[in-house]
């Protein structure tokens, strides 16, 4: 790597836009762009129109980025928030990839309009049983496209790029974290409040007895399912939201490790 390429979000922020534009385009699967006929050097779709929006200001040291599948799409077909983490590290904040041409599921706001904050902030109940019902996991709005994978594999492309051997990402729900496991990730922070949630949703744990049928987020059977557990979880089955789990990466390496023996999804 050249003595001045980019090490970090910041850096990369301060480039010229096309430069800039060019590193971030790295961190869309190949697959969606294939899929959608979208160019990879431009990011246009077949019709000429620009479908990214990066937003990232010389200033700061973290990213968004937003590509839609069409012009005027309501969903992106990829959402990204990377950032610089306090010591110089890699952070993935949040990924969102959605199947534009699945149904939807208004879990992100209430009926009056009012965003919901993934349903940390409020609940629209009946939109996350339909989403429940369907499949899907707490905070999806749309069902994936099953490219996490890839997804990866390009943010580590991405890390090596910048220098780095390793980056961190926040799950922000039960099963992201168990998900990233088999992905490969270690956790910085967590590991054992994970352990103990499998103990809870065991045999005679306190968990499991509350799967009770008292809402559809509380069936009997959900412990076996880690898409259960987490739908039970969001319900505030623990008492206590979900969160400060923080896991990691080493670039090419996988740690093995698996706080749910046995889950499915």
């Amino acid at each position: 790597m050249a003595a001045d390429a980019p090490h970090s979000i910041a850096a990369l922020n301060r480039l010229p836009p096309a430069e800039k534009e060019r590193y971030y385009a790295t961190l869309i699967p190949p697959a969606l762009l294939e899929r959608f006929q979208i160019d990879p050097q431009t990011l246009t779709g077949p019709g000429g129109h620009k479908l990214a929006t990066i937003s990232g200001s010389e200033a700061a040291s973290s990213v968004e980025m937003d590509l839609r599948h069409a012009p005027g799409a309501p969903d992106p077909l990829f959402y990204g928030h990377f950032a610089d983490t306090m010591n110089g590290q890699l952070i993935i904040l949040l990924v969102v990839i959605n199947d534009p041409e699945g149904p939807r599921f208004d879990v992100d706001r209430m009926p009056g309009g009012t965003k919901t904050q993934f349903g940390t902030f409020k609940r629209n109940l009946a939109a996350e049983e339909a989403a429940l019902r369907a499949g899907l996991a707490p905070g999806q709005v749309r069902r994936g496209l099953r490219v996490m994978q890839e997804a990866l594999a390009a943010f580590e492309s991405f890390v090596a790029q910048l220098g780095h051997s390793l980056f961190f990402v926040e799950p922000l729900a039960y099963h992201n974290a168990v998900a990233l496991e088999r992905y490969g990730f270690a956790y910085q922070q967590g590991k054992r409040w994970m352990e103990s949630i499998n103990i809870r949703f065991s045999l005679g744990g306190d968990l499991r007895a509350k799967l009770d049928g008292s809402t559809p987020f509380r069936q009997p059977g959900f412990e076996n399912s880690i898409r259960g557990r987490s739908w039970a979880i969001h319900d505030g089955i623990m008492g206590e939201p979900y969160t400060e789990v923080h896991m990691y990466k080493h670039l090419g390496k996988h740690a093995g490790l698996n706080t749910f023996p046995g889950g499915q999804w």
